[in-house]
């Protein structure tokens, strides 16, 4: 009988170092097949732009196929819902973006908690968003839009990638310290957005410098301020907010990587190491330099803040702005 007990724990003692050395083995063999980085946007956009470069990159240094996968709808919420939802286990990632920290607050029946239901990763890169106008809109700075917007209230329309959105919320801090009313258009990325701004049946938008700095740099669209405290590098020549008249206006868009919350933290620091060697590479940076993108890559507990913070500052702005859905 002693014998049997002795053989018993001895065959439960070797199970669970097996089971110790297999959880040990996959931990280090990571990545052993492809990684699906989600895009809650259509293609086209600034969220999907640096999700494909960081992509082929991350590739490369994992030696394993990384898969961008667009699922768009709800103002990217959809598409978090979805990631928080996966197996955590490092194989399903999310391109978020400030917009997620918006969302907290704008959406009343969320299925997911953006801070306690993500692990991040690290911030991408910071891109500041322009106001920019269809050409065919006699307004050549921000004080003559400023202007036909008082005359005509309601009547000029703005899009945005999504109610609830970074850029939604751009143009409500500007109607209120402009002083006027103008209508929102939402749509579900800035793809189908730009596509509308440029055939003249939106007039302005507020989105990052990302997807309309080309038609700027060909004169399809007009810049008329950048909504950051600061000039961006892709456009030395268009002032800022405050610049043009406004008060002091600071609202850009960070874009970072996040995985389910319960993903193995060694999979999390290896992400990270990865991301940001690739992220402050010097062909990185010029690619986004290119973009009017500015590169982060800071640590997760670094990302983490910035979601704290940004989450609890537009809650305020969501408040005073009125924007609400259910």
């Amino acid at each position: 009988m002693h014998q049997k007990a002795v053989s018993a724990r001895a065959l439960a003692f070797a199970c669970l170092l097996g089971l110790s050395f297999a959880g040990g083995a996959s931990a280090q063999s990571y990545p052993v097949r492809p990684i699906n980085l989600v895009v809650p946007f259509p293609a086209g956009g600034t969220t999907d732009v640096l999700a494909r470069a960081l992509g082929q990159e991350l590739s490369k240094s994992l030696g394993q196929p990384v898969v961008v996968e667009n699922k768009p709808g709800a103002g990217s919420t959809l598409g978090a819902d979805y990631v928080a939802k996966a197996a955590p286990d490092g194989y399903t990632l999310l391109m978020g973006a400030v917009h997620h920290t918006i969302a907290t607050s704008v959406y009343k029946s969320l299925h997911y908690d953006f801070q306690k239901d993500f692990a991040p990763v690290t911030t991408v890169a910071l891109v500041p968003n322009v106001l920019v106008v269809n050409p065919k809109l006699d307004a050549k700075d921000v004080q003559g839009l400023l202007t036909m917007a008082r005359a005509a209230p309601g009547k000029l329309t703005f899009g945005s990638n999504g109610m609830g959105t970074g850029q939604h919320l751009i143009g409500a801090q500007f109607e209120k310290e402009g002083h006027v009313k103008l209508l929102h258009v939402p749509y579900k990325g800035s793809g189908p957005l730009t596509t509308d701004l440029l055939g003249g049946q939106i007039d302005m938008s507020f989105d990052t410098v990302t997807p309309v700095l080309a038609h700027i740099q060909s004169g399809k669209l007009r810049a008329l301020a950048v909504t950051t405290n600061k000039r961006s590098a892709a456009l030395p020549d268009v002032p800022t907010m405050e610049e043009a008249g406004l008060k002091p206006f600071d609202m850009g868009t960070w874009f970072g990587v996040l995985a389910p919350a319960a993903a193995p933290k060694d999979v999390v620091d290896r992400l990270n190491a990865e991301m940001v060697k690739i992220i402050r590479s010097p062909d990185f940076s010029r690619r986004m330099a290119e973009i009017g993108a500015v590169p982060i890559g800071d640590s997760p507990a670094e990302m983490k803040a910035r979601i704290g913070a940004d989450t609890e500052n537009y809650a305020k702005l969501v408040k005073d702005a009125k924007v609400a859905i259910n």
